[in-house]
This record gives structure tokens, C-alpha cells and sequence, in this order.
């Protein structure tokens, strides 16, 4: 973790921090509780930051995450990746690595015997739905799809995997843009004709589309999230058999990527509503 804060601080260096700025990136990751920069040392105070969430994996992955986003700098991709080369220089003894997809900084792990990065559920999903929503309902049903995609997986049922994928990611942004735009389900949505949807009939291109218009998600997030939706036609033999898909093990770990991304979207977020309600 100090070696971590050493390289984000950057005392002296082209990237150098101030300690305003680590408050900032902090609240940025989508922390709830940002400590308050005191004037200390800042790799000493920033340590401290990511030793309190040691071990709240969602938080670290965020914080990761963000320092690697090219949102997070002025020379855009090539200056977040040549950062996120020297942060994987540390990460690697602990077996993770931070990659692009689509344009969105992931975290993936490093298993024994392969340098490929596996990407798998959201960490502590449970926990992180009931940060997000409200509707222990509507919680229960995304925590059930989730766990239901991780059995398929295991079981070799690769093409359910995928659909269930599909599926949680709709309920999710329907869900958020309920919740944070409770006018959409009296008013509707607006498609992309400009005329209004009903919320009931509202499918997953539209709600991608709005959540991104709705600053919920990031465009990259927003395109990530589109081929995943364009797998879910196949749940049509007919469509399976023109197109030739076959879906293995590594199609359902790439469609966990930008449920990752998406949750860690929204997290930021709706933490940034908050705190912006606030002040």
C-alpha cells in the first residue's frame, strides 16, 4: 500500500498530487467517508486512507481503478497508461492486474501458471446492491441472478451464463434510474426517435443509452455494455445458427468485465449525487 501511495503521490514528479487532490481522486473512486486531508505527510496519509479499507476489496478496486482511468488526466489514455503500467509493476506480487477494455480500466487476477487476467463476479455484490438500492426486493432478485450466473458458469452452461449476465445488468440500471429518476417511470423514457417510452417497456439499448445520458455510466461503459446485449439475441436457436455462436469459458469471463465496470460506474456515481446533494 505505501508503494502504491508513493507512485499516485508522486512527490517531485510530472503526476504529483496535492493533498486536496487525493481527497478528490478518493471521493472520484466512489468512497462514502473520504477522510479529511489534514496538512500531514500525504504518502503516509494516503497509506493510512487505503489501510483503513484494507478490507473492503470494492473500495481498493475502485481506488485502483481510477487512478488508472484516463478521465483522471489531461493527456487522456497514454499518459493513465503509462501509469497503469508502473502500478501493475507492484500489483503483480499480489497477483492482480489492471487492463483496458473498452476504453475502462478492470481489475483482473492472475491465477497460477497463466499472465492472462481472469475477470469474474463483482466482489461482496450483496453488499455493494444494498449501497445502491433501495428495494430489498429488487435486491434479492439481482443477488439471486448473480448467483445463478456463477452456477451456470461452473457447470459449463456457458450460453445461460450469458443470458443471466445480460439479465442483471438490465435490472441493475433499471433499477438505479428508478431510484435516481423516479420521474422516468411517470414521465417514460425518451427514445431514440425522441418520443416517450413507457418505464415498463423500456429495453436494455435504452436503458444503456439513458444511464450514460443520465451520467450513471461513462461512454466507454456505455459501449462496453452493448455486445453484451447483442449476445442476449441469441436466446433464438435461429439466430444462434446464422450468427455461429458458441460461447465457452472465456466469452462469460469478458461479459463479467463490464458488469464490473458498470457497478463501479455507479457507484461513483451516486456517491457524487450524494455528495453534491449535500453541499
Amino acid at each position: 500500500m505505501e508503494r502504491v501511495a508513493q507512485r499516485v503521490v508522486d512527490i517531485g514528479g510530472a503526476g504529483e498530487r496535492r493533498g486536496f487532490e487525493l481527497e478528490r481522486l478518493l471521493r472520484s473512486a466512489g468512497w462514502s467517508d473520504v477522510p479529511e486531508y489534514d496538512g500531514s505527510p500525504r504518502i503516509p496519509w494516503l497509506t493510512d486512507a487505503l489501510a483503513d479499507r484494507a478490507d473492503n476489496r470494492p473500495d481498493i478496486e475502485r481506488f485502483l481503478c481510477r487512478v488508472c482511468d484516463p478521465l483522471e488526466y489531461d493527456g487522456g489514455m497514454p499518459v493513465a497508461e503509462a501509469f497503469r503500467n508502473e502500478l501493475n509493476s507492484i500489483l503483480e506480487f499480489e497477483r492482480v492486474v489492471i487492463t483496458y477494455s473498452g476504453g475502462r480500466p478492470v481489475l483482473g487476477e492472475l491465477t497460477d501458471g497463466s499472465e492472462q487476467p481472469v475477470y469474474g463476479a463483482p466482489p461482496e455484490v450483496e453488499q455493494r446492491l444494498r449501497a445502491l438500492l433501495s428495494d430489498q426486493q429488487v435486491i434479492d432478485l439481482l443477488i439471486d441472478r448473480i448467483a445463478q450466473c456463477r452456477a451456470a458458469q461452473a457447470a459449463g452452461a456457458y450460453l445461460l451464463a450469458v443470458f443471466g449476465i445480460g439479465s442483471f445488468i438490465e435490472g441493475l440500471l433499471f433499477s438505479a434510474l428508478k431510484e435516481q429518476f423516479p420521474e422516468l417511470v411517470t414521465a417514460g423514457f425518451r427514445g431514440q426517435d425522441g418520443r416517450k417510452v413507457p418505464a415498463s417497456r423500456a429495453g436494455l439499448a435504452l436503458l444503456i443509452d439513458t444511464a450514460h445520458e443520465k451520467r450513471l455510466i461513462e461512454l466507454d461503459a456505455r459501449n462496453f455494455i452493448h455486445p453484451v446485449r447483442d449476445f442476449r439475441n441469441y436466446i433464438h436457436p435461429r439466430q444462434q445458427l446464422e450468427h455461429d455462436f458458441t460461447p465457452n469459458a472465456d466469452t462469460v469471463n469478458m461479459c463479467w468485465v463490464p458488469v464490473n465496470a458498470v457497478l463501479n460506474d455507479l457507484e461513483e456515481s451516486i456517491a457524487g449525487r450524494g455528495q453534491r446533494a449535500v453541499l
